[in-house]
């Protein structure tokens, strides 16, 4: 860990009062080295991790971290503050404060070092002699798990007293004790085995810390706990016999985990990872009333497809209808995103004639700026060639697993020959998982089974699902494809402003969820064409400037009154700035739970505003993603600014007036709550 911290990423009189600050001075320490070549950046990567989920862990430690495009290697930065500050532990504020950087690409090597350390975290002696270490490099030499000749002495010593007070035991037992014992060893019964995952967003901090609360729990209890984390280093699957020997299972975690079936059918106890760091004695308590309860989670249902492995027990057919098509469409969105940026900055280098440029490979000069345009435009247009495809296979896929791919990816690929677009990719999707299963219900004698997913399910389905999309429902797809593709460059005047007001209070109704991401696939699916028409673009870009309005609006309540909003809603507003130029609506979700009946109707309101004043002005956007960083790639770029900036107005407005009907949050600024604010600082005007 030598590389990883220095002195000179030592600060043992940490001033900072605020989270922030505190990252902001451990950060400055990092970008003096060179660790970090953009320092505002890198702090926005910290707040926006921070923002998924505080950072504080009981015992007085903070543990801010990401990884980061603006790292050049894994770092440690390490504060020690006199005063504390408040990193949202439920103790109270941390005086330890780690700041943790990875690169986004970090080695396996190095983040299992960072592991290392987040285990070390969890033991009271480390954390104690971080707190009485009289200089930086002491500090940084504890943290790199150097060993002075001073303490190695004192260890040495240590285990000799430990020996001669195990002799002296030994001395005074009875003749025949140890004779005894083996044969009562022998009839012992067996430990109580649990196993557990454990998992955080980054996979850098709180899984390892979780792993070793859980594993020092176990052993204070005498039960034989097994971990395995899920970081960012990768995972190794725990032994099938371990796992199956086990007497119950705890998940700590904060993603979803990974292969879950594989622990189904014994008693489990499921919580968040800072559950497993904060209160490991309690888990594998109640993992062990459990277990004599005689509780346990349904048995893995044998050849389950992706949706149904996590979907919950029971659910309709509607619901797994909804799931089967955003199984699609989430693989989709990355071809979507890559395809269009890629064609948007062809368009933007080159014209809007670059789509008429010959094949780079027949026409290239390294010089000629038009080149590279034509060059990027046709890349993207190859990744577009997949967004079809992958809609259809994908959709297969989360119907019937691995078998639906290849019917999918064929139907989907048929679509596109006969022009039958993103309604045949649909089709052709649930035609083909449908297909699969039906072949799946088959009773086939044993000698053939072994070709089935191999040969005969491919072969049989293809072939099937060729016929119907070539023969049978292909065309009438195709005329419905293109009756819409007409209808939307036929909009103008006021049906186009409807248009955007309906899809902007779509964009703001569930904030990523199912209904705004059938408003952002129906934008993305009119511009997934070649030479999509200035309807489809007007669309997609009324669409993303609603969905910039929440988070920002989000971000500009807490800014302007910041005593209608809790201490942690003020903190996640500061990322919400950058979530929101950046085009993800999930930054206002914090707000949304916290309080979905003021914020949700707010943020319809401006998102269809925003929505309706875009398609009125006649913005365009060729690019699917990218918020206020692709302004330059937008048609009418300042009345789209325009547009959004009302949008978010009108959505503050909205909920500082809700808000102060409410009056002043719990732990806000003003009032009651003011009057106990530290000396000194600043309290909000109502």
């Amino acid at each position: 860990m030598s590389d990883l911290i220095t002195a000179d990423l030592v600060d043992l009189d940490l001033s900072a009062d605020t989270k922030e600050a505190a990252a902001r001075a451990l950060a400055e320490r990092m970008a003096a080295r060179g660790r970090v070549t953009d320092l505002e950046g890198f702090l926005a990567d910290v707040a926006a991790r921070e923002a998924q989920m505080p950072t504080g862990l009981d015992g007085g430690i903070g543990i801010p971290h990401c990884r980061s495009a603006h790292v050049t290697e894994p770092t440690l930065a390490f504060g020690r503050s006199a005063a504390g500050i408040d990193f949202g532990a439920p103790d109270g504020p941390a005086d330890l404060i780690f700041l943790i950087a990875a690169p986004a690409g970090a080695d396996d090597a190095h983040l299992t070092i960072l592991s290392s350390l987040a285990r070390q975290l969890t033991n009271a002696e480390f954390t104690a002699a971080l707190r009485s270490a009289g200089d930086a490099a002491t500090a940084a030499a504890l943290i790199r798990g150097d060993r002075t000749p001073a303490e190695a002495a004192t260890q040495d010593a240590q285990a000799d007293q430990d020996a001669q007070a195990e002799a002296g035991q030994a001395a005074q037992e009875p003749e025949g004790t140890a004779a005894s014992e083996a044969p009562a060893s022998a009839s012992a019964p067996a430990p109580f085995r649990i196993v557990a995952v454990t998992s955080c967003p980054t996979g850098i901090a709180h899984t390892y810390m979780a792993a070793e609360s859980l594993e020092s729990a176990g052993r204070e209890a005498g039960v034989e706990l097994v971990v395995e984390t899920q970081g960012s280093a990768g995972f190794t699957r725990l032994d099938p016999a371990v796992v199956a020997a086990a007497d119950a299972v705890i998940f700590a975690h904060d993603v979803p985990v990974r292969d879950k079936d594989r622990f189904a059918g014994k008693p489990t106890v499921d919580v968040g990872v800072k559950a497993g760091i904060n209160r490991p004695a309690e888990l594998i308590a109640e993992a062990r009333d459990r277990a004599a309860r005689g509780e346990a989670t349904a048995p893995a249902a044998p050849g389950g497809t992706p949706v149904e492995r996590t979907g919950a027990a029971g659910e309709g057919y509607g619901t797994r209808l909804r799931k089967w098509l955003m199984s699609g469409v989430s693989y989709m969105v990355p071809f979507v995103a890559a395809g269009g940026l890629l064609i948007a900055l062809g368009f933007a280098i080159g014209g809007y004639k670059i789509n008429k440029a010959p094949s780079v490979m027949d026409h290239f000069v390294w010089t000629q700026s038009g080149s590279w345009a034509a060059l990027l435009f046709q890349i993207g247009g190859v990744a577009f060639g997949f967004l079809v495809p992958v809609l259809a296979g994908y959709i297969a896929y989360g119907m019937a697993d691995r078998p639906g791919l290849v019917p999918g990816f064929v139907g989907g690929s048929i679509a596109l020959t006969i022009n039958a677009g993103f309604l045949g990719g649909l089709a052709a999707g649930l035609l083909s998982g449908g297909v699969v299963l039906a072949i799946q219900r088959v009773r086939i004698p044993a000698a053939l089974r072994g070709i089935m997913p191999v040969v005969v399910i491919p072969l049989i389905s293809s072939a099937v699902v060729g016929f119907l999309m070539f023969v049978v429902i292909g065309k009438p797809i195709a005329s419905a494809q293109k009756g819409m593709t007409d209808w939307l460059n036929e909009l103008t005047g006021t049906n186009a402003v409807l248009l955007g007001a309906l899809l902007g209070l779509m964009m703001c109704f569930d904030l990523g969820g199912p209904v705004n991401k059938v408003a952002y696939t129906f934008a993305t699916a009119g511009i997934a064409v070649s030479d999509p028409g200035d309807s489809a673009m007007k669309i997609m870009a009324a669409v993303m400037a609603a969905g910039m309005v929440p988070p920002l609006s989000m971000a500009l309540a807490t800014t302007v009154r910041g005593r209608l909003f809790t201490r942690t809603e003020r903190e996640n507003g500061k990322a919400a700035w950058v979530l929101g130029a950046s085009f993800i609506s999930e930054g206002a979700i914090p707000f949304a739970a916290a309080d979905p009946l003021r914020v949700i109707p707010a943020s319809m309101v401006g998102g269809a505003l925003t929505g309706a004043l875009s398609m009125a002005f006649g913005a365009t956007l060729r690019a699917p993603h990218g918020g206020i960083f692709v302004v330059p790639l937008i048609g009418n770029p300042f009345l789209y600014l325009i547009a959004v900036a009302a949008g978010v107005c009108a959505t503050t407005a909205l909920v500082v007036a809700l808000k102060t009907l409410r009056g002043a949050a719990p732990g806000g600024e003003g009032g009651a709550q003011g009057a106990s604010a530290r000396p000194g600082q600043p309290v909000t005007a109502a």
